[in-house]
């Protein structure tokens, strides 16, 4: 018999973000001693915006970057808050707040600060404290069982790095913060302006500026909409010409918004040269080409490591199996309803960290990722989209793992016809939608009804 009290864990959760924070819960709801190292003032990672980006570097090439959030003042969400909830606490509209259905990004910051009172997790956070580096004891250092040093300081502290030993480590660092540069022929010699969309917060500083936007992804269409109103001309720089019909709208409504393929180089003089031979002077490129993940202050010995944006091996995108379930990730995944699959995910690691489930062989773990591998390949999909899931199925069976309920129909139906609006009304379909009796089977299921009562909730 293995005693209660030898399965219950010394866990450092690294982040206090959604995942961090959900993480932390189911942490402490399976009894262990969990302790949250958060870099920042509060919660909320991502969503916790940072107005002041001069200390950052404007292509974000530092390996350690001085901000962390790549929020934009205008920025809204993208999906209906009525799937983004975590499953035993809704995402509900609140007196005084943003109302609408697709808020700003301060109403999920908000959400999640309520998320963070309801549960008291605060009192497991330090805050403004930075993780610096994470490594394995030796095993005749402690004994026989994987243990973790972890070093970090508080910032506002002139006293040394503090290092402490977990039986486990969750990080829970997110994957927007990272700038991902495409290679772009004479983007290091190009004189004039250059940035990432990481430290976009305004389109002021571009007004009456010919603009290059690289990437037409959603960041990408979101901020070219926002500067067709200050600038002389914005230049969408895509890799493909086949966009959407609601993208071809915002185009032909604007006049001095244009579509180019990518850029085949760059000059001295300011020109920039399309690969179809046509070109312009711009004063500034703004490059919205995602994110890459990084763990700088990770050392594994080389066991996990980033290719390309895959990071791995990784068992189901969460554990790396020669050091399961004493290392875990937790939001690695894109392309899901995020914060159900964080929230499988945290009850799935802090379950195995008590000894509730167990995991498949060492061996089985790593026949399993290289199967997923392999069917990447197979359908040609690129390396750095092996954590683009993109499917309800998948997050379903991963679920299965822990018991975690299926996403519910109504929620996978807003998703989906939210996708197809977007598509269609690029610029207004975050304030004009016909789901209006998806939105009422919503309304009136139990994820909302658990807290108070359906007539309480408005849209």
């Amino acid at each position: 018999m293995v005693s209660p009290l030898s399965l219950s864990k010394k866990v450092c959760v690294i982040g206090a973000g959604p995942s961090g924070l959900v993480a932390a819960r189911e942490l402490r709801k399976e009894g262990h001693d969990v302790v949250v190292l958060e870099q920042r003032y509060d919660v909320g990672g991502q969503w916790l915006y940072e107005p002041n980006v001069e200390s950052e570097d404007p292509l974000g090439k530092k390996k350690v970057l001085q901000v962390h959030s790549s929020i934009y003042a205008s920025l809204r969400l993208i999906s209906p808050r009525e799937i983004m909830g975590f499953t035993d606490f809704p995402f509900l509209v609140k007196k005084g707040r943003d109302t609408r259905r697709f808020p700003g990004h301060r109403e999920l910051w908000l959400y999640l600060k309520d998320f963070c009172e309801h549960f008291g997790l605060r009192e497991m956070i330090r805050f403004n404290t930075s993780v610096e580096y994470v490594r394995t004891l030796e095993y005749d250092e402690i004994g026989k069982d994987l243990k973790w040093m972890v070093k970090s300081r508080e910032k506002s502290s002139e006293e040394t790095a503090v290092e402490e030993v977990f039986d486990a480590v969750v990080v829970a660092t997110g994957h927007y913060s990272h700038p991902r540069l495409p290679t772009i022929k004479g983007m290091d010699t190009w004189k004039r302006k250059q940035m990432h969309s990481h430290v976009y917060r305004v389109p002021e500083p571009f007004r009456n500026e010919v603009v290059v936007v690289v990437g037409n992804s959603l960041s990408g269409q979101d901020i070219s909409m926002e500067l067709v109103e200050v600038a002389k001309e914005v230049h969408l720089s895509a890799k493909s010409l086949n966009i959407t019909e609601g993208l071809s709208k915002v185009i032909s409504k604007h006049e001095n918004l244009h579509l180019h393929p990518q850029i085949e180089t760059l000059q001295e003089d300011g020109r920039v040269v399309f690969v179809d031979g046509s070109w312009l002077i711009a004063d500034s490129i703004l490059h919205c080409t995602g994110y890459s993940y990084t763990f700088p202050f990770l050392d594994t010995k080389g066991i996990v490591a980033v290719d390309d944006d895959r990071v791995g091996p990784l068992y189901e995108h969460t554990f790396p199996p020669a050091l399961a379930p004493s290392l875990s990730f937790v939001g690695i995944p894109r392309k899901i309803i995020g914060f159900p699959f964080f929230e499988a995910q945290a009850k799935w690691i802090a379950q195995l960290l008590s000894g509730k489930r167990t995991l498949p062989s060492r061996e089985e773990m790593m026949h399993s990722i290289e199967e997923f591998y392999r069917s990447r390949d197979a359908a040609a999909i690129p390396k750095h989209y092996t954590h683009d899931i993109g499917e309800f199925e998948y997050c379903d069976r991963y679920g299965d793992h822990v018991g975690f309920p299926h996403l519910e129909e109504w929620r996978k139906q807003l998703c989906l016809s939210a996708l197809v609006n977007a598509d269609a009304n690029l610029e207004a379909y975050r304030d004009s939608w016909e789901d209006h009796e998806l939105l009422q089977e919503a309304l009136q299921s139990p994820h909302f009804t658990q807290l108070l009562g359906a007539e309480d909730l408005t849209f």
